[in-house]
């Protein structure tokens, strides 16, 4: 008898054939084939963190637009934080919560221009219209994993009113140049307005590259603590401006790399970090989350918990000197031995030049400079809890 075999699909990002061209190694995260590293894990990784520029495909994050005239409405049902304080050219963080006020998925939504139709461009993203038929229109960025629950979440209310979802993640693709130098990268390539776009700013703007001209949105923006950019472009024209941007002088980084830039910078992914079984407070995304707004899905958990005190747990920072061995998912004991939270991430940080980790911890083990014990094989290695970022953000 023959076994029937499922056929899991592994999705490529557009950059898949650019990416084996500069001898990258890949690794499947998330249902995606993403380069490892591309020869020299610390080099990537000092191209971000010291005085260079590295260049990302992100583009297996997922990206929706939502339009119509009751976008804002339906939106602000359903996340966090307040959309109607969201000026056109601009982005805020958000979560999306369940009724018991843990988190489906961490979210980015820009607000593009207004001045917009239904159309769209070759890459996706709204035309510019007359001011007659202009209405909100955002684009939500968030991780893989969370991808398909997002879509899924604000699908089924398109036709309770003028409320428009697209999925453009695979018309797409995402590069982000993050580093000290990103700015010089980017002004380089698309001139000195789309370098002077403040911190979560962003704007539109046709790229003429040779015979090439391309919709892209630059967003400015940081996965790294350092200065950074994210550029989506039309899934064809994603290999013309990688090489522009190269040509500029960013630098490939691979996953690996970007890792350890991710702990430094304190944020959580999804599915290692965070996930369904999390309060949205409790992952450190504080500034997701407004207090004003009024209802939506989750809010009443989520406000009686700050306003009658505080959560149980919450994300925070380890710092074990010297370099350690230390794995996650394991125990974080008190002084006194009681078992008061667990690892999450785990990386070494060459900046620092120490063992750093990301963990829940009880809120009274909270305060930096809290001495607590790991537990790693047989040993119990010693660490003190510290503030996230472990490295302060140097984007302007």
């Amino acid at each position: 008898m023959t076994e029937a075999v499922e056929q899991i699909a592994i999705w490529k990002s557009p950059l898949h054939e650019t990416h084996a061209r500069l001898g990258a190694t890949m690794l499947e995260r998330d249902g995606w084939s993403v380069p490892e590293s591309y020869g020299d894990v610390l080099f990537e990784y000092a191209e971000v963190r010291e005085n260079g520029a590295g260049i990302i495909d992100l583009s297996p994050r997922g990206r929706i637009l939502v339009g119509g005239t009751e976008a804002v409405q339906f939106l602000n049902g359903l996340i966090t934080n307040d959309m109607k304080t969201l000026a056109a050219n601009s982005w805020m963080l958000a979560a999306f919560p369940n009724v018991q006020g843990r988190l489906i998925a961490g979210v980015r939504v820009v607000r593009l221009n207004d001045d917009q139709t239904g159309q769209t461009t070759p890459a996706g993203l709204p035309r510019r219209g007359p001011r007659e038929n202009a209405c909100p229109t955002f684009l939500i960025d968030t991780e893989a994993a969370t991808h398909e629950r997002v879509f899924k979440t604000i699908e089924r209310f398109t036709l309770a009113g003028d409320f428009r979802v697209t999925d453009i993640t695979s018309q797409t693709a995402l590069l982000s140049v993050q580093g000290n130098k990103a700015t010089n990268v980017v002004r380089s390539v698309f001139g000195e307005g789309a370098a002077g776009i403040e911190t979560s700013g962003a704007m539109e703007l046709s790229w003429q590259h040779g015979e090439t001209t391309a919709a892209v949105t630059v967003i400015r923006a940081t996965h790294t603590s350092a200065d950074g950019f994210d550029l989506i472009v039309n899934a064809d024209q994603a290999g013309t401006l990688w090489d522009a941007l190269h040509n500029a002088g960013a630098r490939p980084v691979g996953y690996d790399a970007v890792e350890m830039l991710r702990v430094e910078a304190g944020l959580p992914r999804y599915g290692v970090d965070m996930d369904n079984t999390n309060v949205v407070t409790e992952t450190g995304l504080d500034d997701a989350v407004s207090y004003t707004k009024g209802c939506y899905v989750g809010q009443e958990i989520i406000a009686r918990i700050k306003y009658r005190g505080h959560v149980a747990k919450k994300l925070s920072g380890l710092v074990f000197d010297p370099a350690q061995k230390v794995a996650a998912g394991v125990a974080i004991k008190s002084a006194e031995g009681k078992e008061i939270g667990r690892t999450t991430s785990v990386t070494y940080s060459p900046h620092l030049g120490c063992t750093i980790a990301l963990g829940y911890l009880k809120y009274d083990y909270l305060a930096p400079g809290t001495g607590v014990k790991v537990i790693a094989g047989d040993l119990e290695l010693s660490a003190q809890v510290t503030e996230l970022p472990f490295v302060r953000a140097t984007a302007p």
